[in-house]
């Protein structure tokens, strides 16, 4: 099943790297249910929640954040206009592979500063998806199969 795939999936990714995170992936995932924000600064939770999203066909909203995230850790100018444009392309400009749900001024704002990328060009973007995953598709994970099925496995150890 797609649960059972799941938890292979999260305990491959940390099998012998537990000395790195204070639980395994499956105890964690109860904190997962306190914030949006628990959710998703665990690899573990993140990838559950990635799961969920495919499974709602809105996976691009999880993919961006993610990139924001990373593209902000980014320290050099070349390898920041190479990210901007990869995160533009594949998220912001119209008919993009994985278009995110953005109103057209903040899309129109990225388009017209992509040549000279900031790391607080997808800011207002990132803020608009981290919103609408808070309020819209974190409360149906909380309530989804993959989450509860988790937990019910997390209770059975």
């Amino acid at each position: 099943s797609l649960i059972t795939a799941l938890v292979m999936d999260l305990n491959a990714l940390f099998k012998g790297r537990f000395c790195c995170f204070l639980k395994d992936p499956l105890e964690e995932a109860e904190t997962w249910g306190e914030s949006v924000d628990k959710l998703l600064c665990s690899k573990s939770g993140q990838a559950a929640f990635r799961q969920f999203l495919k499974s709602e066909y809105s996976e691009e909203n999880i993919l961006f954040w993610l990139a924001c995230e990373d593209y902000k850790k980014i320290k050099s100018l070349p390898e920041m206009i190479s990210s901007a444009n990869r995160i533009y392309s594949e998220f912001v400009e119209c008919e993009a592979p994985r278009q995110i749900n953005i109103d057209c001024g903040t899309r129109e704002n990225i388009t017209k500063n992509i040549s000279q990328p900031s790391l607080t060009s997808f800011d207002a973007a990132q803020k608009l998806i981290y919103s609408l995953m808070a309020r819209d598709c974190y409360p149906r994970f909380l309530k989804s199969d993959i989450y509860q099925d988790l937990l019910r496995r997390a209770d059975a150890r």
